[in-house]
């Protein structure tokens, strides 16, 4: 299956970035924040490094009842833009929404310009990023999602990296196939007109994956979408810091996917079949065959691998391989233990049960 994905992804000719009129249009960003001291002041530095006229820039930062400096950390970051930046507290619920969605929501309402930039407090965004998002908008398009990869110093940190740009490239290969998988709450723009026309996140059912259940109410809309693979659009995460933490942001993703069409969630539980049905095929056949799947298996993923880290201009960590099939191992038996545990989880310093 992923040598099967690989070709398909490597084939693929990726649609171009139109220049954007002079001009360019404005375009608001929005940022929800809960408690970012450590790391707002590096995504506001992203922002202002962003390649694109000041004066047609609007960002917003609503700080979602932060008990730390974050709103301060903010507006020392941002001293001197020349573009507009404000700080929205965030006090009171609009609608249906919560956490995040409710965040974004109220951006919205504030929000001023046609077209809406979402990223996260620990995100770094490319200076490229505005123009390769708002430069791929078609008529009809509602959103465009870019591309983010984890980075950091540590071993754990980089196997996450790894696991995020496989994953990103094996949604690539199934969106460019025309079947809508997801867009990205930390790396998209969406059109206020899309936006206000399914009511916006205070009139969406709650989710703790608000991307996703916007994503669905604008597909449901009948416009169309774009997820663009390519350095222009590279945004770089921070990393979870613990285990746990990790389980934690995974447990709310599985809720997204609880929600893909049926024949994406049994291609995924095949995948996650293939240590069971290695086990099997090592018992019927013997150890060498087994060895055998599994060196296809690893030398599948180092081509995709190679191919997604080579198309957004980056050397493919290929020796972490085999510790990344350990770790997908451990993932997979963390999660299958906490979705059956029925455990609330936590994000943002917030509960969030079954």
């Amino acid at each position: 299956m992923l040598l099967g994905a690989w070709v398909l992804f490597s084939r693929r000719r990726a649609p171009q970035a139109q220049p954007l009129p002079s001009p360019p249009p404005r375009v608001s960003i929005l940022i929800a924040a809960r408690n970012e001291e450590a790391a707002i002041g590096r995504c506001l530095r992203s922002v202002r490094a962003l390649r694109y006229p000041p004066e047609c820039l609007e960002v917003l930062l609503g700080d979602d009842a932060s008990s730390d400096r974050t709103a301060a950390v903010a507006a020392e970051a941002m001293a001197g833009f020349a573009g507009s930046f404000r700080i929205i507290p965030i006090t009171d619920t609009l609608g249906a929404a919560r956490g995040k969605a409710n965040v974004l929501a109220h951006l919205a309402r504030a929000a001023t310009t046609e077209y809406f930039l979402i990223t996260d407090a620990d995100i770094s965004l490319p200076a490229t990023w505005v123009q390769g998002l708002v430069g791929h908008l078609r008529p009809g398009m509602a959103t465009v999602t870019g591309l983010t990869v984890v980075s950091g110093p540590r071993l754990f940190d980089r196997v996450q990296g790894l696991d995020w740009l496989m994953s990103l490239a094996l949604v690539q290969m199934v969106s460019d196939r025309g079947q809508p998988v997801t867009a990205m709450g930390n790396n998209m723009l969406i059109t206020r007109a899309a936006y206000e026309a399914v009511g916006g996140y205070e009139t969406l059912p709650f989710s703790v994956t608000e991307d996703y259940e916007l994503f669905q109410a604008i597909l449901r809309r009948g416009y169309s979408w774009l997820n663009v693979f390519e350095p222009a659009v590279l945004a770089e995460s921070l990393p979870m810091p613990s285990w746990r933490g990790l389980l934690h942001q995974r447990r709310r993703w599985l809720r997204g996917v609880e929600g893909l069409p049926r024949h994406i969630q049994l291609g995924l539980i095949y995948y996650a079949g293939f240590y069971p049905a290695l086990l099997v095929a090592g018992w019927l056949w013997g150890g060498a065959a087994g060895l055998g799947i599994l060196g296809a298996k690893l030398l599948a993923q180092a081509l995709l691998a190679g191919s997604a880290y080579g198309k957004v201009g980056r050397r493919a960590p290929l020796h972490l391989l085999p510790l990344f099939e350990l770790y997908t191992l451990a993932v997979t038996a963390g999660l299958t233990g906490f979705r059956f545990s029925r455990r609330p989880f936590e994000w943002k310093g917030r509960q969030y049960r079954e």
